[in-house]
C-alpha cells in the first residue's frame, strides 16, 4: 500500500491557510493600507532596487496606489453612488476589484494584453466614441508607449467635457529623455531602467498633457493628508504626486 507522501489542499483552503499565517506574522498596527483597509507591523519589500516597507502584505498596493485610492475617496466624485462610465487602463490587482464592485457596469478595464483586463485595447487607438467616459484612469503605462503623443489625444478624445483623469508616469529625471530608436531591450533597460520602458518622463510632463489639450492640476500627499496619515500608510517619496487632468478648462 503506498502512502501519499503530500496532502492537496484545496485552493480555497490554501489562500485562507497562507492569509492566516500572513496575519499572525505581521499582526501591529503600524502601517495600515487604505486600499484594502488592514493594518500590519510592516509593508513588504518591492522593486528592482528592493524599497523597504513598500508593498501592502494583503493587497499588494504600492505608495502610488494607496496615495491615489485617498484621493479618490476624499478629493473627488469617484464615490458618490451616482452612475459613472470609468476606462481603467492596465487594471492594478488591488484596484481592478474594488472599482468594479463600486461602480458596476460603468467600470471597464482594458489592456494591450487581453488577458488582463475586461477588454483588449491599444490606447493609440480607442475603439470608444468621443465624450464617452466620465473618468480615466491610466498610471505607468505610457512609459511603454511609443506613440505617447496619440494616447494622450485618444485620452482627450474620449473623456467627457465635465470629466476628470488621473495620468500617472514614474518621474525620475528633470527632462524627459527618449530615443525611438531603442528598441533593443537590453539597451532600454540600461537607458531607461526597464526593457519595456521607451522613455525617462521628467517634470516636464506637465507641459505634455496641456500640449493634449488638457488642464491639469498637480497634487502632493502634503496637499490633503496629514503627516501622521502619510506615515502610517507608507506614502513616501516613492508615491509621486498626481496628475489630475480635465479637459479645456486650463489652470
Amino acid at each position: 500500500m503506498k502512502i501519499c507522501a503530500s496532502l492537496k489542499l484545496p485552493k480555497r483552503m490554501l489562500s485562507k491557510t497562507r492569509a492566516f499565517i500572513l496575519y499572525i506574522l505581521n499582526r501591529g498596527h503600524d502601517r495600515y493600507c487604505p486600499v484594502c483597509k488592514k493594518s500590519s507591523k510592516r509593508f513588504g519589500k518591492f522593486g528592482l532596487d528592493s524599497r523597504d516597507d513598500a508593498q501592502c502584505l494583503y493587497c499588494g498596493s504600492l505608495e502610488r496606489h494607496r496615495l491615489t485610492w485617498l484621493y479618490f475617496e476624499r478629493m473627488t466624485d469617484l464615490f458618490n453612488g451616482v452612475s459613472k462610465k470609468m476606462l481603467h487602463v492596465a487594471p492594478e490587482a488591488c484596484f481592478e476589484k474594488r472599482l468594479r464592485k463600486q461602480l458596476g457596469a460603468g467600470y471597464i478595464s482594458a489592456d494591450i494584453d487581453s488577458k488582463r483586463a475586461m477588454i483588449q485595447m491599444d490606447i493609440t487607438c480607442i475603439q470608444f466614441d468621443d465624450e464617452t467616459f466620465d473618468v480615466i484612469y491610466c498610471s505607468h503605462v505610457l512609459e511603454h508607449v511609443v506613440n505617447e503623443k496619440a494616447a494622450l489625444h485618444e485620452f482627450y478624445r474620449v473623456l467627457k467635457k465635465d470629466g476628470w483623469a488621473i495620468l500617472l508616469v514614474p518621474i525620475v529625471c528633470e527632462k524627459t529623455f527618449e530615443d525611438p530608436s531603442v528598441t533593443d531591450p537590453a539597451m532600454r533597460l540600461q537607458l531607461f531602467g526597464q526593457e519595456d520602458h521607451v522613455r525617462n518622463y521628467g517634470s516636464d510632463y506637465i507641459q505634455r498633457l496641456k500640449k493634449a489639450g488638457f488642464g491639469v492640476r498637480i497634487i502632493k500627499a502634503t496637499d490633503f493628508l496629514k503627516e501622521d496619515e502619510i506615515e502610517r500608510m507608507g506614502i513616501t517619496q516613492a508615491a509621486g504626486e498626481i496628475y489630475y487632468c480635465i479637459k479645456n478648462r486650463p489652470t
